[in-house]
C-alpha cells in the first residue's frame, strides 16, 4: 500500500522561493556585469547554476516523496533514489510528538519539506525523508540506519508496527528534559533578533534598491551587491543553525558577522545612490 507525503507547503514555499532568488540573482549578474566582465560573470555564473541544478533536485524528490508497504518490507521512494527495508531488519518502531530540537548535519530544509541527514538531541541521527517532522514523526530504528518519516495517513505507522512484529513506543519531545534535549534554537530570542535583523536589514536593502537606484546615474555593479547580500544571507542562517548545536556563540556571530556585512554593502549602495 502506498502512503503519501504531505508536500503541498513544501512545493507551494519551494517554487516561490526558487523562483525569486534564482531568478533575481541570475538577472542580477547579467545586469551588473558587462562585456568587459566576462571572467567574473563566468566565475558567478557557475554555482549559481550548480546550486540550482542542486535545488532543482530537491524539488524533484519532494514531487514525489512516499512510502510504500509491501509484502518484502517498507520502501521509501525519494525522486529517483529509493530504499527497500525488510520487515526482519525494523528494530524499533517510534511516534515521536512534541517540538524536538532537530538540525541539520548534512541536509536541507524550508518550510514543508526536510531531507537528508539530521540530528534530533535526544533520539540520535536520523535520515529525514519528511515534510513537517517539527510537529511529529515516525521514528524508525533499523538495521540500515535510522529514519524520520512523516506520511500525510497517520495509520501507516500502525501498519508498519504490524508487518514490523514491533509495538509503537511514544516519545514526547515536550516532556524530555532540556538537559537531554537540548536547547532549541527557535527559543533563543537573542538568536531570533539576529535572524529577524538579518531578513529585516536585507528586505531593506533590496527595497531601498528598488525605490532609488533606478534612474539614479550609480554603476550597475550596485545590483550584484544585493546579490552577493541575498547569498550571504543563506549561507549565513544555514551555517549559523548547524554551528549552533555545537557553540551557541558560534551561531550567534555568525549572524552577527552576516548582518555586519549586509551592512556594509548597504552603506556602499547609499553613498553611490544617495551621498554621491
Amino acid at each position: 500500500m502506498a502512503y503519501k507525503s504531505n508536500n503541498a507547503l513544501g512545493l507551494f514555499f519551494g517554487f516561490i522561493m526558487g523562483v525569486v532568488v534564482f531568478g533575481f540573482s541570475f538577472w542580477g549578474i547579467d545586469y551588473s556585469l558587462g562585456a568587459d566582465d566576462k571572467t567574473l560573470k563566468i566565475m558567478l555564473y557557475i554555482p549559481a547554476y550548480l546550486f540550482l541544478a542542486i535545488y532543482l533536485f530537491l524539488i524533484v524528490g519532494l514531487i514525489n516523496m512516499g512510502y510504500r508497504i509491501e509484502e518484502a518490507g517498507l520502501t521509501i521512494k525519494w525522486g529517483l533514489y529509493s530504499v527497500s527495508i525488510p520487515w526482519a531488519e525494523i528494530n524499533e518502531v517510534f511516534q515521536v510528538e512534541g517540538k524536538g530540537n532537530i538540525f541539520s548535519l548534512l541536509g536541507a530544509s524550508w518550510p514543508g519539506y526536510m531531507i537528508g541527514l539530521y540530528s534530533v538531541k535526544g533520539l540520535g541521527p536520523v535520515r529525514m525523508f519528511a515534510t513537517t517532522p517539527q510537529k511529529g514523526f515516525i521514528y524508525l530504528k533499523t538495521a540500515r540506519g535510522f529514519y524520520g518519516l512523516t506520511p500525510a495517513d497517520n495509520e501507516m505507522i500502525k501498519a508498519i508496527a504490524v508487518k514490523a512484529n514491533k509495538e509503537v513506543q511514544m516519545v514526547d519531545m515536550n516532556e524530555m528534559p532540556e538537559e537531554i534535549k537540548g536547547k532549541n534554537i527557535q527559543e533563543d530570542r537573542f538568536y531570533k533578533i539576529l535572524f529577524n535583523l538579518n531578513l529585516i536589514f536585507l528586505l531593506l536593502f533590496a527595497a531601498y534598491l528598488a525605490i532609488f537606484f533606478p534612474g539614479s546615474g550609480a554603476p550597475p555593479f550596485i545590483i550584484l551587491l544585493l546579490v552577493l547580500a541575498v547569498a550571504l544571507f543563506f549561507f549565513g542562517i544555514g551555517n549559523a543553525g548547524r554551528l549552533y548545536q555545537f557553540s551557541e556563540q558560534g551561531g550567534c556571530i555568525l549572524l552577527l558577522l552576516a548582518l555586519a556585512v549586509t551592512g556594509i554593502f548597504f552603506i556602499l549602495s547609499l553613498s553611490e545612490i544617495t551621498l554621491r
